[in-house]
């Protein structure tokens, strides 16, 4: 930096890390502390909210904000004041509590910052000479946020100007900000030096657009405490949950109702928060929709719109229910070509003959001839579909492509941004539907994220798991236990109706499905089953001064959850025995989620158990005398194996 300036008429600094340094202390850390302070003016309020509370849908929030912003068109940057809102609106809290949440943040800020003396000396210099010096910053922040704390450290007078990316919904990292500067400051890029700690941001993206640039990386050991000194904070908040959760009184339920009400009912009111979250960040950026894809789609609709409902939160519009399936979008990803298809088809259909896999496809009886009989391999089936012998078969399947198209054109509306909305957990829709229309920016958000396929994941950055982003169970994530018993959260959400596989249109235009009119929502959710209607009585119970409660038992019952899958007793046993299970795609097989009865010896026992959905019910079933030694072994190879690093 000593030499250089002098050509240059502007000189931009960024703030962070640069301008101002940052304490060990990481960015969980400052929120655990934010948060507590936070917590403590609620409670002279009136309002009493645990801090760990409060830090958790700070944490949420944000995720969702940064991630809806990242999917989205136009750039721009994630503003505090809108996390905060959000975050209030969740908890049925006054949106006037925005300043003195942002006046706190300033404060934090603050007291974790130190000035960069040698480089404000430098400044000085250079301001002798005749430079201006401007601050500029990808930051929550609003810019006079910026000021109070260079002014707090430097005093006034170090810079002339500050831009802020929250403000001007330009940032470095993509390069727009720089532009900005340089068109208000009156000058070329290349007139302007710009100093940073940031490689891809204050380096890279500064010289792509033509200004000069100079990294001022900050020291690696000072990375390596910082992580360490987040790693403790979010011990700490493990450790207090543990001690919370332990204390919450755990009545026990008679029934699968009254099961559903105590546990599912506030994770699934949670999930709905968490969705509408999203939902709502994404609609301050572009023009959408929120689908629910059908058949589980269905009952999370209800959910979500009975729970918004109850807490009195924004409504989102426009939002639909989606009547597709894994075998609807795959009718259309290969009609594409898309890789992805044969991906999905080459999993469901490994060892069975070509011929079933267009019966499926088309949904009619094919005549098609002995070469279709051979098994079924992508490039090859391919190659017989798209062939002479099979037209009439690849006629069928586009036209109900063409059908579901229209119906998809329907309720999208004007929307080019589609929100799936899904229960997960490899999101399968969404890879084959974006290979199908890559004119249409399709994300989906749904309660797990999981690669169980190991299949390619180059749709998982527009794919968020609202609970869970991980591919196995982790035994400090109480959450990821439904990745230990999948079937039973898919199983809640599914109505007495048949998988979409076939489309008509009626005479009046309308595309309806082979489950029927479900779109215009035809299914009544009494005919769902029991956890699901205890779930529902519970949401009824809610009310727009929910939000704090509903966080805190949610918090409970997530730990409920997860005793009920890892430790089962017998009671949990027969609540959460979802019975055989449909593999669905178009084909009649079933699997049970537990061995069926008759085992004779401990051998076919265990062979049983290794084809069960949910092993931890199954050896507690089945090996009772066993069952303490067992369950707690079990439970070691799990968390040994979530523990260790993924390659």
């Amino acid at each position: 930096m000593s030499s250089g300036w002098q050509d240059c008429d502007l000189i931009s600094t960024d703030v962070f890390d640069t301008l101002l340094l940052r304490t060990l202390r990481s960015e969980r850390a400052r929120i655990v502390a934010g948060e507590r302070r936070f917590a403590a003016l609620l409670r002279r309020k009136g309002w009493n909210i645990e801090p760990d509370l409060l830090v958790t849908l700070r944490l949420q929030v944000q995720r969702h904000a940064f991630a809806a912003l990242e999917r989205g068109r136009g750039g721009g940057e994630v503003r505090f004041a809108q996390v905060v809102e959000h975050q209030l609106r969740a908890l049925g809290l006054p949106l006037a509590l925005v300043a003195d949440r942002l006046a706190i943040e300033v404060e934090q800020e603050r007291s974790s910052l130190a000035p960069n003396l040698p480089l404000a000396a430098a400044f000085r210099t250079m301001r002798d000479a005749g430079k201006r010096i401007v601050a500029v910053s990808d930051t929550t922040l609003p810019e006079q946020a910026l000021w109070t704390l260079i002014e707090a450290h430097h005093g006034r007078g170090l810079v002339d100007a500050v831009y802020a990316s929250s403000d001007l919904q330009a940032t470095k990292r993509d390069g727009s900000l720089f532009t900005l500067v340089a068109r208000r400051e009156g000058l070329a890029p290349e007139r302007i030096l710009h100093l940073g700690d940031d490689a891809h941001a204050d380096l890279r993206m500064a010289r792509q657009g033509a200004l000069k640039a100079v990294h001022l990386p900050q020291p690696a050991a000072r990375r390596r405490m910082r992580r360490a000194n987040a790693a403790v904070a979010e011990a700490g908040r493990h450790l207090r949950a543990a001690r919370r959760t332990a204390r919450a009184p755990r009545p026990l339920p008679k029934d699968r109702f009254e099961y559903g009400a105590a546990v599912f009912g506030p994770i699934l009111a949670q999930m709905a928060v968490l969705i509408w979250i999203y939902a709502a960040e994404v609609k301050t950026r572009d023009e959408s929709v929120l689908l629910f894809c059908s058949r589980g789609g269905i009952f999370i609709r209800e959910v979500f719109e009975r729970v918004t409902r109850r807490l009195g939160l924004p409504g989102i519009q426009p939002h639909a229910t989606l009547m597709v399936s894994r075998l609807v979008a795959a009718r259309a990803a290969l009609l594409a070509r898309h890789g992805a298809a044969l991906d999905e088809l080459s999993r469901e259909f490994a060892g069975r003959s070509c011929a079933e896999v267009v019966r499926a496809l088309s949904g009619r009886e094919q005549d098609l001839g002995e070469a279709w009989a051979r098994p079924y391999e992508g490039r090859a089936f391919l190659d017989l579909l798209f062939g002479e012998t099979g037209g009439a078969a690849l006629e069928a399947i586009r036209e109900q492509n063409a059908l579901f198209t229209r119906h998809l054109d329907a309720v999208r509306g004007a929307a080019d941004r589609i929100v799936l909305c899904d229960t997960g957990l490899y999101a399968s829709t969404q890879r084959l539907l974006a290979g199908a229309f890559p004119n249409l920016d399709i994300e989906t958000v749904q309660l797990a994220r999981a690669n169980y396929k190991g299949f390619a994941t180059e749709h998982f950055p527009r794919v968020t798991g609202l609970f869970v982003e991980r591919d196995v169970y982790h035994p400090l994530d109480t959450r990821s236990c439904m990745l230990r018993y999948w079937q039973l959260i898919e199983s809640l959400f599914e109505p007495p109706i048949p998988s979409v596989h076939t489309f008509r249109e009626e005479a009046n235009g309308e595309i309806v499905s082979n489950a029927g009119a479900i779109a215009r929502g035809g299914v009544d959710p009494l005919s769902a089953g029991p956890l699901f209607l205890g779930a529902l009585h519970y949401i009824d119970t809610l009310d727009p001064t929910s939000g704090p409660t509903l966080q805190a038992e949610a918090e409970a019952a997530w730990a409920r959850l997860r005793q009920s899958i890892v430790f089962p007793s017998e009671r949990d046993i027969q609540f959460l025995d979802v019975g055989r299970r449909s593999v669905d795609f178009g084909r009649p097989d079933l699997v049970a989620a537990l061995a069926e009865g008759g085992r004779t010896g401990p051998i076919e026992t265990l062979a049983g158990i290794r084809k069960t959905f949910w092993r931890e019910g199954a050896i507690a079933r089945d090996l009772r005398p066993w069952r303490r030694l067992l369950l707690p072994a079990w439970e070691i190879a799990y968390a040994t194996r979530g523990l260790l690093p993924r390659p």
